[in-house]
């Protein structure tokens, strides 16, 4: 039993790790450039919260999965719910930092924090520790989301011609 365990709970890092790349050069170049509300989280805080919130998304699903007896049909809208969201989550970095489309971004994150809701309220009627263990990620999409409003904002884009 400890294949599940350790493959879910690493399964979110997967995204994180390739978000981390495609992050890593517009870190240095791009984002700098933009404007920023002066309460957002410094740089390095990112990793180490996405690190804790992956981890704890990754473990709450598997405890879904072990209470429904594995990918069940019992298992299809609240895994499946989860599933979403963590595309959701995986695409928000290649549309903000690898295409700056920041508006669509914007979007994108608003559809994510709505999924984890609703992936938390199919999770608690089966594992009440699964579903709290999103609550950090969805107060943090909420910031997420805020700040990318507020760089939206504050970054009109450009107009071509």
């Amino acid at each position: 039993m400890w294949l599940p365990l350790i493959g879910m709970t690493a399964l979110p890092h997967v995204g994180g790790i390739y978000g981390g790349i495609v992050t890593r050069k517009q870190v240095k170049t791009w984002y700098p450039s933009l404007k920023k509300p002066s309460w957002r989280p410094p740089n390095a805080a990112f990793p180490v919260v996405w690190t804790c919130l992956y981890t704890g998304m990754g473990y709450g699903s598997y405890l879904i999965w072990k209470e429904l007896g594995g990918f069940t049909e019992d298992a299809l809208v609240p895994l499946g719910l989860y599933g979403l969201q963590l595309a959701l989550n995986w695409a928000w970095t290649p549309i903000f930092f690898g295409a700056h489309k920041i508006k669509w971004a914007l979007i994108e994150i608003v559809f994510l924090t709505g999924t984890v809701g609703a992936t938390m309220v199919s999770w608690y009627p089966v594992n009440r520790t699964a579903s709290l263990l999103l609550a950090p990620y969805l107060a943090w999409l909420c910031l997420a989301t805020t700040l990318n409003y507020c760089i939206w904002r504050d970054n009109p884009e450009k107009k071509e011609e």
